[in-house]
């Protein structure tokens, strides 16, 4: 049976990536074992122009990283997007959650945006822990949150 002419048609050229479980049966990481070191990060991840970049450690090794990198987009403009990479073995133990909190609160930017896929049902959550909000728009193909620091009064 031939699709009618006003269908649409899957935009995806690739096949959608897996769902990836945790492998961590550790359960959640109490916040006083998580350590965020300020590093200059690389070109394209922190290190560039306006970028800050974190280390994420837990118990005294490495779980991962955090950074904040400048992208230019047609419906923001040019905006600080934060980005979390966490170890296999560290998914799924509520560090992220920290991590978004922790770096964010720290971070030079008084409005931040994360970026992510829509199915990142991990990301979301940690996000929204943070205080970020939907802020995607009818134009955007990922998920895109923003969190706006409240004004310090003097």
């Amino acid at each position: 049976m031939a699709r009618p002419a006003n269908s649409k048609r899957n935009k995806r050229t690739t096949p959608k990536p897996p769902l990836v479980k945790a492998k961590s049966s550790l359960g959640p990481v109490n916040i006083d074992n998580i350590e965020l070191i300020s590093t200059t990060g690389t070109q394209n991840k922190g290190g560039g122009n306006g970028g800050e970049a974190w280390i994420i450690m837990v118990d005294g090794k490495r779980a991962g990283k955090a950074y904040i990198n400048l992208l230019d987009d047609q419906i923001r403009g040019l905006h600080p997007s934060f980005h979390v990479f966490l170890n296999r073995p560290s998914q799924g133990r509520h560090i992220g959650r920290i991590v978004y909190k922790n770096c964010c609160s720290s971070s030079k930017y008084d409005v931040i945006y994360a970026h992510m896929r829509k199915s990142n049902i991990a990301s979301r959550k940690a996000a929204e822990y943070a205080g970020f909000v939907d802020a995607t728009s009818q134009e955007d193909t990922q998920l895109v949150m923003v969190l706006r620091k409240p004004n310090k009064k003097k």
